[in-house]
């Protein structure tokens, strides 16, 4: 994740798509004017200079003289471009007067290059211009269609992100697409991903309530035998054995309760937050130690308490939970006499921060990730007793992430595990 954060970003495909179009088009522009300009070269180089005049040239005849209009005295016209040997005589007019011979074809081949670089000139020139103005029209017609036709892929993604960013298994699962339109490939798309958002939902749903409604029906036959096993063991004429015997069951019983209420609590911990209301988790991080303070004394633990102000919001009964079953956790997955827990709370970079750190045995990091799957424990003999359920730290973070926050895990060096949980601030 780290690595693909530092990757720069690939541009956006309706900026490609703009960019290919407009690409094409200058493309394709730059070879017509190119034609263009091969053709009306070839044209212009193939036109030999042109004669304004020639007059044969008789002894003792004078001089050409002008016609009103300025032009030479009528004469057969042709091309040529040098004075003929038949003794014909070329004769041009310029701005500094009449030349002829040599001068008048020098001039003239003078003013073919001028009229050929200025038509060039001219052709490159307008045309590049045409072409920019033309691309650039094209362009941004090509931004338009994109972006018209990029629309409803860009509302199926929409609606992925906001399915994906919302915390919580299976919830905003109840958001669909319903694109309008034809029945194309992106119609398809969007179809195709409503119904896969449909059997997820049901499939969710359906979870959730199995799990709700196995617990609810188990709690009534495990409370019914508690009360028949506590009957039982406080008869007058309850023997010895009896008496542990009931003692067993009722530790059995309890840990099947415990396990239930953690499925309950783990499958309402997932819904949705109706309601929600300002918390400081040094009050909890108080109370949380005050009520396990006998377990760890039982345990050969101490609780070191460090509860800084850290306010959030969210349910309190819920965030009670969290830390309970940190510390519960820590107490319970330690080294047994000699062994300790600390629990802090505070404030960092604006977020409410509970962190529960314990000695123990050493913990893979490779194990880590496992530890947040409901049922998954380290083995039994790194236990101080067996009375944990696998349900600690799913709860942990399923609490967390319905309040929008994070739950991280790193061994300690000495043994045991540093769990912090952030959670947004008030």
């Amino acid at each position: 994740m780290k690595l693909r954060r530092l990757l720069p970003r690939r541009m956006p495909l309706r900026a490609r798509l703009t960019l290919t179009y407009g690409g094409l088009f200058l493309i394709a522009g730059l070879i017509l004017l190119g034609s263009t300009y091969v053709l009306f070269n070839q044209q212009i180089s193939k036109s030999g200079p042109k004669v304004m005049a020639q007059i044969r040239k008789t002894p003792g005849a004078p001089p050409p003289t002008s016609a009103p209009s300025g032009r030479p005295a009528a004469a057969p016209s042709s091309s040529g471009t040098a004075p003929s040997s038949a003794g014909r005589q070329v004769f041009a007019f310029t701005p500094d007067g009449m030349v002829s011979g040599p001068a008048a074809d020098r001039w003239m081949r003078r003013e073919q290059d001028r009229l050929h670089d200025a038509a060039t000139t001219s052709l490159i020139t307008q045309g590049g211009i045409a072409l920019l103005v033309v691309g650039g029209a094209a362009a941004g017609l090509g931004w338009l269609i994109a972006g018209q036709m990029l629309g409803p892929l860009h509302r199926v993604t929409e609606t992925a992100g906001r399915i994906a960013s919302a915390p919580g298994a299976g919830r905003g699962l109840h958001e669909r697409i319903a694109l309008r339109g034809p029945d194309d490939e992106v119609k398809e798309l969007a179809d195709t991903f409503d119904a896969m958002l449909e059997r997820l939902d049901r499939s969710f749903d359906g979870q959730r309530r199995f799990v709700a409604n196995a617990s609810h029906e188990l709690r009534t036959p495990l409370t019914l035998g508690r009360a028949l096993v506590e009957v039982a063991m406080h008869r007058p004429s309850a023997s010895a054995d009896v008496r542990r015997l009931g003692e067993h069951l009722l530790e059995i019983n309890s840990r099947h309760e415990r396990l239930i209420t953690g499925l309950l609590l783990l499958a309402g911990s997932e819904n949705e937050l109706t309601r929600r209301a300002p918390v400081d988790l040094a009050d909890i991080v108080g109370h949380v130690v005050a009520q396990t303070v006998p377990e760890a004394r039982q345990a050969g633990i101490t609780v070191h308490e460090d509860a800084g102000e850290a306010p959030c919001t969210g349910d309190a009964l819920l965030l009670e939970r969290l830390v309970q079953n940190l510390v519960e956790n820590g107490i319970r997955h330690n080294t047994g006499d000699g062994g300790w827990v600390r629990v802090t709370s505070r404030t960092r970079d604006g977020r409410a921060e509970v962190e529960v750190s314990n000695s123990g045995p050493a913990v893979p990091a490779y194990e880590i990730p496992a530890l947040y799957e409901p049922f998954r424990r380290l083995d039994t003999d790194r236990l101080v007793t067996a009375k944990g359920v696998g349900l600690g730290l799913s709860i942990v973070r399923a609490i967390a992430l319905a309040h929008d926050g994070e739950v991280g895990a790193v061994p300690r060096p000495g043994g045991g595990l540093t769990v912090t949980a952030t959670l947004p601030p008030r």
